[in-house]
């Protein structure tokens, strides 16, 4: 596995996979988050993946104590090879398929008829392209269980809002540029808003919180108001 590893301040090390958002580089990213997560260490304090690295903290301290003679960067830097180039670096990490129904229009999507307009095409194609999608979820960020997702057809790209929401609904699926997300809470945002879940993305008290994790395939699957109404009670 091809990588490198630069310090972050003095308490982190960055692990760098690559430097395109894509497919390959973002298996390298899961894959050294879950070598990382079987083999925790005592001096492991948190790790952050995000699209084309892993950190890791530590604490510089309990490195001294088990790699004495090396100061703590390079103390983790030793073991971080050592981890990564065993067995476990040469296999993957497979991720789940996760079905996320939406209710597309209507005050669920308040803005499916603009990008629609954008692109020159009806809502039903929209929706359609929307739902035949392959989305890979590469990273989870900017509000908790938020998640980024690549995979939306280059057909439905469309620019952000030139003036954000203040208050965007939970479950509000939507577009901005070549990324389409899901809002796991109420949050300002300027996504072009084209649906919503009755599926709750973020659940804070919940042995894990984000319904979505890096490494997660998403299929959107249209469904009716009524089932929108239906599912949103039972939830």
């Amino acid at each position: 596995m091809n990588y490198s590893l630069r310090p972050l301040g003095d308490s982190a090390v960055v692990i760098q996979l690559g430097n395109a958002i894509e497919a390959g580089t973002h298996e390298k990213v899961k894959l050294v988050t879950s070598i990382l997560e079987k083999t925790p260490q005592e001096w492991q304090v948190d790790i952050i993946p995000a699209f084309t690295t892993v950190t890791i903290y530590y604490d510089p301290m309990l490195v001294l104590q088990e790699r004495e003679g090396q100061l703590p960067y390079e103390g983790v830097c030793s073991i971080l090879a050592e981890l990564l180039t065993g067995d476990a670096a040469h296999t993957s990490a497979s991720g789940r398929v996760v079905e996320i129904p939406v209710c597309y229009g209507g005050e669920y999507g308040p803005d499916l008829e603009e990008v629609a307009a954008h692109h020159g095409i009806t809502t039903e194609e929209v929706i359609s392209k929307h739902t035949n999608g392959d989305y890979l979820v590469y990273m989870i960020g900017f509000a908790p269980g938020f998640p980024y997702v690549g995979g939306l057809d280059p057909e439905l790209a469309t620019p952000r809002k030139k003036s954000p929401r203040m208050k965007i609904p939970a479950g509000s699926v939507g577009i901005a540029g070549d990324q389409t997300g899901v809002y796991p809470i109420e949050t300002p945002g300027g996504w072009q808003l084209i649906g919503r879940t009755p599926l709750s993305l973020f659940q804070p008290d919940a042995e894990t919180p984000s319904l979505l994790q890096a490494g997660d395939r998403i299929k959107f699957v249209s469904i009716s108001e009524n089932e929108f109404k239906e599912m949103e009670g039972k939830a």
